[in-house]
């Protein structure tokens, strides 16, 4: 039986005054015209599996939004823009450049040089890039790939390079990668330091567990939702380093604009002069876009954000005629490109300067999130609404860039952890059943908010306690009926399925591939090292290695003392007690394997020991592995 339940009349109310009495303009059908034009062909069976039949990409799982009215239990405004993003298949965009959309959370491009194909990010993984690739081959004309162009560090942006291109082509020159400076660093480093956390978290901000159906994942608000394949990497051949750099690729020429710090640490937008076209990269899409992300990553620069895309205006916007990204769908006409523009310009920037304004004032993140909205202009413009981001979550973002987590009240400086907070809510609020009465009020009247924070401090002093397990559910699925933002009614379902059916596992999803442990500098390996370090059982550890690397010429001090890794280059560590020499290659095995990996590799001779070898031993067995499947709405 499906536990999950109806909207409640007070979400009815919610979302018909989304529909009666919000501004928005629903005969526009603008959108819709140009995430249709220039359509040349789809898949028939929008489906992409790996070599095994393993499903990895299926939007036939989406047929439930060929209805164009939304149902009772999805925001009418993300409904329309799940519906948006379902017109998937190959488009000509202007002369020369052609999309794929609906393969992924991304959208590839493709620029038709003189000899060969120019492709603009290749999407999360290798399988569906690969089936992209096919399709405009198919259809417009069979030609090698040249070029790679990542637009920045996220993965869902250069994941799937080697379905569209090889190391065996890259090696040879047959095809270059063209990447923003500091794309290797950003990528690799936010895909493996804080990698399981985020991408644990990223199970709820894209619904990957959730049923795709009316009262589940029905878009992500940037996109469907995201592929499961084969995530690969290809390091760089071209490394863009400051804004008005050009580059010609096959006969094209290429002007690009460096925008540090926007959406990604490392980006960049970029102009193709022959053909009046301007990639924004994912600087300006269909949607308010996240200064925090709710996967976790670092606040972004909503200053910085404006300021680049002023000067995008400044260079560019009177010679352009359409303007494409690497999510959605593209705008043309000169005076549309810049209107759109121009208008997310002001969104960032409004954000940034009314946010400060408040916090200047006294006010607290989470009293501006409540006091603060968007002009009207702003608001009701389609291509703002916070189908991604939110106005809410933004203004925490800004807050906390200038001035953290703490908002100067002394009660919130030092607050019990969850667990002890909510033993002590329950006893004041007369115990368990007292709780839950006043929580069950509260939903009743349709306050879910306030019943989710209730009964959350229930839940946390007693995860067993069923009813107010499911009473919590009963929120979250409210509040997620309720959400515009893709990833807010994601977290909310996923929240509520988890507290009815504990975690569900599935296989996990792993950024941490060979390519892109591969790309990390030997610093950056044993920074990692540093992070999975256990340091309450490394407390007593006295450890100093000198690893020497063949193959690089490199050797390395690793010191253990009081629960802390460090590291320094080109030089032997202090009081040496072991020295390992080994090659890069091998010293990624030994670290993928653990103690076991370590043992097969000294007995084959891929790493040698002079001195201890149970000092190595020793530093393995204080490494931990990190458990994806934690928890998250429970202890």
């Amino acid at each position: 039986m499906d536990p999950r339940r109806d909207a409640t009349q007070h979400t009815k109310a919610v979302l018909n005054t989304v529909l009666q009495g919000s501004g928005l303009d629903w005969l526009d059908q603008q959108d819709f015209e140009d995430a249709s034009r220039g359509f040349i062909a789809k898949l028939d069976t929008p489906t992409v599996t790996k070599e095994d039949g393993t499903p990895i990409w299926d939007l036939t799982a989406y047929a439930f939004l060929e209805r164009e009215d939304a149902p009772e239990t999805v925001n009418p405004s993300l409904w329309r823009q799940a519906r948006l993003n379902m017109l998937h298949g190959l488009f000509k965009v202007t002369d020369r450049v052609y999309q794929v959309r609906g393969m992924d959370l991304s959208v590839i491009s493709f620029i038709e040089g003189d000899t060969g194909w120019i492709v603009i990010d290749p999407l999360i993984s290798a399988e569906v890039a690969a089936a992209s690739l096919e399709l405009v081959n198919e259809h417009v004309a069979r030609r090698p790939v040249v070029a790679v162009i990542y637009t920045h560090s996220h993965i869902d942006h250069w994941g799937g390079v080697k379905g569209v291109t090889s190391d065996d082509d890259v090696v040879a020159g047959r095809c270059r990668v063209i990447a923003p400076e500091g794309f290797v660093e950003a990528a690799v480093s936010e895909n493996v330091y804080a990698g399981n956390a985020m991408t644990r978290r990223a199970t709820y901000m894209y619904g990957i567990l959730l049923p795709k159906d009316e009262k589940g994942q029905v878009d992500a608000g940037l996109g469907k939702i995201t592929s499961v394949g084969s995530v690969t990497l290809i390091q760089p051949t071209d490394t863009v380093t400051r804004t008005g750099e050009t580059l010609t690729v096959d006969g094209i020429d290429i002007e690009f604009q460096l925008t540090p710090g926007t959406e990604a640490p490392s980006e960049f937008n970029f102009y193709f002069p022959q053909l009046r076209a301007l990639c924004m990269a994912e600087n300006c899409t269909h949607t308010l876009h996240n200064l925090y992300t709710l996967r976790g990553a670092q606040v972004r620069d909503a200053s910085a954000w404006s300021h680049y895309m002023n000067e995008t205006i400044e260079r560019y916007a009177d010679r352009t005629d359409v303007v494409f990204a690497s999510h959605h769908w593209p705008c043309w006409g000169t005076g549309r490109c810049r209107e759109l523009v121009q208008s997310q310009r002001d969104m960032y920037r409004y954000l940034h300067d009314q946010t400060l304004h408040l916090a200047n004032q006294g006010f607290t993140s989470l009293e501006i999130a409540e006091m603060l909205t968007l002009p009207p202009q702003l608001d009701r413009a389609w291509h703002n609404r916070g189908y991604y981001g939110s106005v809410s979550h933004d203004v925490k973002a800004v807050y906390q860039r200038y001035l953290g987590w703490f908002d100067g009240n002394p009660a919130n400086l030092h607050p019990l952890p969850p667990v002890e907070s909510g033993k002590g809510y329950v006893e004041l609020a007369g115990g368990a059943d007292a709780l839950l009465a006043k929580a069950r009020e509260a939903f009743e009247r349709g306050e879910y908010r306030w019943t989710a924070q209730l009964v959350n401090h229930l839940v946390f002093a007693d995860p067993g306690n069923v009813a107010a397990r499911e009473l919590e559910a009963d929120a979250f699925e409210q509040m997620g009926y309720q959400a515009e933002s893709g990833p807010w009614r994601n977290f909310y379902l996923s929240g509520a399925q988890e507290l009815r059916d504990g975690v569900v596992r599935f296989t996990r999803p792993d950024a941490s591939n060979p390519d892109v442990v591969g790309a990390m500098s030997i610093g950056m390996l044993l920074d990692f090292l540093a992070i999975r370090l256990n340091g309450e059982r490394a407390a007593d550890a006295d450890i100093a290695i000198t690893l020497v690397l063949s193959d690089l010429g490199e050797r390395y001090a690793i010191e253990v003392a009081d629960g802390v890794f460090n590291y320094t280059q080109s030089r032997d560590a202090a009081g040496n007690q072991a020295t390992v020499t080994t090659t890069r290659a091998a010293l990624m095995e030994l670290l993928a394997g653990g103690a076991a990996a370590a043992v097969q590799a000294m007995q084959a001779g891929r790493v040698t020991i002079e001195g201890d070898p149970g000092k190595l031993a020793e530093l393995m067995g204080l490494l931990d592995e990190f458990e994806f499947w934690f928890d998250i709405v429970t202890p």
